[in-house]
């Protein structure tokens, strides 16, 4: 594979748009049509991007990059936001790829953590995090499991 990332752009932003995962894993991951209309709402936080295989489409991130974690300006965060990894390409190291390049830009910022949050759930994101060195943090976040991974 030859993975890289792409900015969202008016000459990609269908192709974007067009990533699903597995239908039995909607439940846990939002759209890229919803992560997009967040990113525009939230633009000083948000880092959407397109995962792609060579010029094919293979998935979708979104980071969040120093956002106010409590909303009272005294803890700041950065991380994974949303993660779809097309049907067809999951098992292949799209996943991993996609943190480890949010990882390098959350360390390019000088941070030395990264979050991120899932739906709790039989079949669902844990086991992928926990892989990837993902720790509980013991909190919650709008009913999300929330799991750090130290950078340092």
């Amino acid at each position: 594979m030859n993975l890289r990332l792409a900015p969202i752009t008016p000459a990609n932003i269908d192709t974007a748009l067009a990533v699903e995962v597995r239908p039995d894993q909607g439940r846990f991951v939002s759209p890229v049509m919803k992560s997009l209309a967040e990113a525009y709402v939230h633009p000083q936080v948000a880092w959407p991007r397109l995962i792609l295989d060579g010029d094919r489409p293979v998935g979708f991130l979104m980071a969040f990059l120093g956002i106010d974690w409590n909303g009272k300006g005294l803890d700041f965060r950065s991380g994974l936001w949303r993660l779809n990894v097309a049907a067809d390409a999951q098992g292949r190291g799209v996943g991993r790829f996609a943190v480890t390049s949010v990882a390098a830009e959350v360390r390019r910022r000088g941070e030395a953590r990264m979050y991120v949050t899932w739906h709790p759930g039989d079949d669902g994101p844990e086991g992928f995090y926990r892989k990837l060195g993902f720790r509980l943090t013991g909190e919650e976040c709008e009913g999300e499991t929330v799991g750090v991974l130290d950078l340092a």
